[in-house]
């Protein structure tokens, strides 16, 4: 595969769930021609000791995300609601994972 190709695919960001998981995490990203491709690429790269139990694959251009440097904005507003922040509620055992 040419360098010239390669950067004409879109770039997809992979994220995947382990055997002993709750959620999906990131762990890379690739470049497919699409969807079906990327989850194929995926599953080959990053599932490879078949430690996966399901992927996630979404195109880059779709990720939007805060920037770093505006943190303090973004971030600070609720730091004042401690209702947000369920750290004082007691979870009976028998609930599990929450």
């Amino acid at each position: 595969m040419s360098t010239d190709v390669r950067n004409e695919w879109p770039l997809w960001e992979v994220f995947v769930r382990s055997k002993q998981g709750l959620e999906h995490k990131h762990c890379g990203s690739l470049h497919a021609a699409d969807a079906q491709q990327a989850l194929q690429m995926a599953r080959d790269v990053y599932t490879r000791r078949m430690e996966g139990v399901s992927i996630w694959v979404v195109p880059s251009s779709l990720i939007t995300a805060s920037e770093p440097d505006d943190k303090a904005e973004f971030f600070e507003p609720a730091g004042d609601k401690i209702y947000r922040h369920p750290t004082f509620y007691s979870i009976p055992d028998e609930v599990g994972h929450m």
